[in-house]
């Protein structure tokens, strides 16, 4: 039987080679990665991406299939992200009035399927 602890960093590692992965798939479609994994009260943000006026906000799902990824992230899970983006946004006064996407980037081995425009704030 594997030790609870020894799941926990297993997933860690995962998730972060995960984070990794779409880090790098936004970098090839013009992207400079602003923030990874910022948390404030309420929520986390795995990816902050921008791109001229275009700001990111990135929840990466790892699964064994990319559909199931895309599938993972929940209303909860959005809820707080746009949570943790007001944080990030009231961090960062100057980006304030760019234009903002929830994108989900899901990952499956190697693979990084990016839904653009995944959900509007508050759907």
């Amino acid at each position: 039987m594997t030790d609870p602890s020894e799941k926990r960093v297993r997933a860690e590692r995962s998730g972060r080679f995960a984070e990794t992965l779409a880090a790098f798939a936004y970098r090839l479609r013009g992207f400079e990665i602003l923030d990874r994994r910022f948390k404030a009260a309420g929520g986390e943000i795995d990816l902050v991406a921008r791109r001229g006026a275009l700001l990111v906000f990135a929840e990466v799902k790892r699964r064994a299939d990319v559909d199931a990824a895309l599938s993972a992230v929940t209303y909860r899970n959005r809820r707080r992200m746009e949570a943790a983006v007001r944080s990030w946004l009231a961090r960062h006064p100057r980006l304030s009035g760019s234009d903002i996407r929830y994108d989900i980037a899901a990952v499956a081995g190697l693979r990084v399927k990016i839904a653009a425009a995944a959900w509007r704030e508050g759907d």
